[in-house]
């Protein structure tokens, strides 16, 4: 998977405690164990596994117990194995020793220790897309008798079950970082299936779609039983009691009111930093918050354009906590300024950035009163901040500011219900709205009387809307 799409920013926990995290999941502090536990004695196989003699040891010294155990203590070995706790000394005697890893994990940083945590959630997604152990000595069987396995028969695709689980993992990252609260909500197990498998355009899924959606959950619920012990996700599987028979799948349970007894997941906040780390290896572009702190106003007001309300407040305090507010509020004022496209959504970020620096930045907002493109959002500020003696703003400035603000809705939100009442409301109060707003010198006013004719429910007044972006486009040199 590779691409060169911007994800929303990420809210990230501190790399130490991510790291101590990393140390108590599972599978790397059994992995760790193992790792102390290995000795002169210990055997390995060709690949590197531990030999079958051995992993009842292996089991009693991880407190493993039940039909699971010798799979459980097999995978920390392998992960031991794979992250460098443990390395092969010599492959024709099978003969192991303690590597680098155990160093990393005691007495490295916390970068080195989540170095050591992502390699072993390579190992562990590897091994998520790759079929059971039953589906397996099955395939093998129904061979030709070689004792080859017969992939045909197992129905696996490799390629096509990592791809499953990627998008998978990609949609769940998006749903993470688009959250708007301070954590992440669990996503019922139906709907993140749903989303990888029922096309955007189909209002309502077939009778095929929804067998495609219920196989696809119980892959998925297999994976994440494997993925939650690295501590990537954090899951509460699929109800047992809803399957009748253990060889048959429940229907897909879309409508279901008790959505939870098919499946919750949510990302940790340790699984957050793991796929972003995968999101950029594959190259794609997975801001942070705070990335944009050391940059000028310029750089925020552009980069928080497009990340979600709440990713962009968060980025603008970590802006503003670095600099003077007077300062702070002069330099955005001037990064908000423009005749381009992306300026009426730069002006809209500046505003909610200014909302958030105290009265010193009266002086600043006083600069720009006379300035065509800031005036209004500066009385508007001064007025919120009960300053006194603030000029009343021109009629020209007040449709201006109303072209502008439309703009940026729309370019932040499209066609969203919040933009539709704002058109409606505006039309409401102004019985001659559309008679002077066409005329308003603005770059946008054509494309924004035009979203209003579109969005307005009325069809008289979405008429004259539609009549008045047309007078606007003729007869503006910013509609041509």
């Amino acid at each position: 998977m590779s691409d060169s799409s911007i994800m929303p920013p990420a809210r990230l926990h501190p790399e130490a405690e991510l790291a101590r995290d990393a140390l108590s999941t599972p599978l790397l502090s059994r992995a760790a164990r193992l790792a102390r536990w290995a000795g002169p004695g210990t055997r390995v196989d060709a690949g590197g596994s531990l030999v079958e003699e051995q992993i009842p040891a292996a089991a009693a010294e991880l407190g493993l117990t039940g039909e699971d155990a010798a799979a459980d203590a097999s995978e920390a070995w392998r992960v031991a194995v794979d992250t460098g706790l443990v390395e092969v000394v010599d492959e024709e005697e099978g003969t192991v020793a303690a590597g680098a890893g155990p160093a990393l994990l005691t007495g490295g940083s916390p970068q080195d220790v989540l170095g050591v945590w992502l390699t072993a959630l390579e190992t562990v997604l590897a091994d998520a897309s790759v079929p059971d152990l039953g589906g397996l000595v099955d395939a093998i069987a129904e061979g030709d008798g070689s004792g080859e396995l017969d992939l045909g028969a197992l129905d696996w695709q490799p390629e096509a079950e990592a791809e499953f689980l990627d998008a998978v993992l990609g949609n769940l990252y998006l749903l993470t970082v688009g959250e708007e609260g301070p954590g992440a909500a669990m996503v019922p197990l139906p709907a993140l299936a749903a989303s990888v498998i029922v096309p955007g355009d189909m209002a309502e899924p077939t009778d095929d779609v929804l067998e495609q959606v219920s196989d696809a959950m119980m892959r998925l619920d297999d994976r994440f039983r494997m993925l939650e012990p690295i501590g990537l996700v954090e899951y509460r599987p699929v109800d047992e009691a809803l399957m009748a028979d253990g060889d048959e799948e429940p229907a897909a349970p879309l409508d279901d009111t008790d959505v939870a007894r098919y499946g919750m997941v949510r990302l940790t906040p340790l699984g957050l930093y793991g796929l972003r780390a995968r999101l950029l290896e594959a190259g794609f572009q997975a801001p942070v918050v705070g990335d944009l702190a050391d940059k000028g106003a310029d750089a925020l007001l552009d980069g928080t354009a497009v990340f979600p309300s709440a990713a962009a407040h968060a980025e603008t305090e970590h802006w503003l906590s670095r600099r003077e507010p007077l300062a702070a509020a002069r330099e955005l004022l001037a990064a908000a300024r423009g005749a381009d496209e992306g300026a009426p959504l730069r002006r809209l970020r500046c505003q909610q950035a200014l909302s958030l620096v105290g009265a010193s930045a009266e002086p600043a907002l006083r600069e720009v009163l006379d300035d065509a493109e800031l005036g209004g959002l500066a009385r508007v500020w001064l007025a919120e901040h009960g300053a006194a003696d603030v000029p009343p703003p021109s009629q020209a400035m007040i449709f201006w500011l109303t072209i502008d603000t439309v703009a940026a809705q729309l370019a932040a939100e499209g066609n969203s219900e919040e933009l539709r009442s704002l058109v409606e409301g505006l039309a409401g109060r102004h019985s001659g709205f559309f008679a002077a707003a066409w005329r308003v010198d603005h770059p946008a006013t054509a494309d924004v009387l035009e979203a209003m004719g579109r969005l307005h429910p009325d069809k008289k007044i979405a008429k004259e809307a539609r009549k008045a972006a047309f007078k606007a486009r003729s007869q503006s040199p910013h509609g041509s």
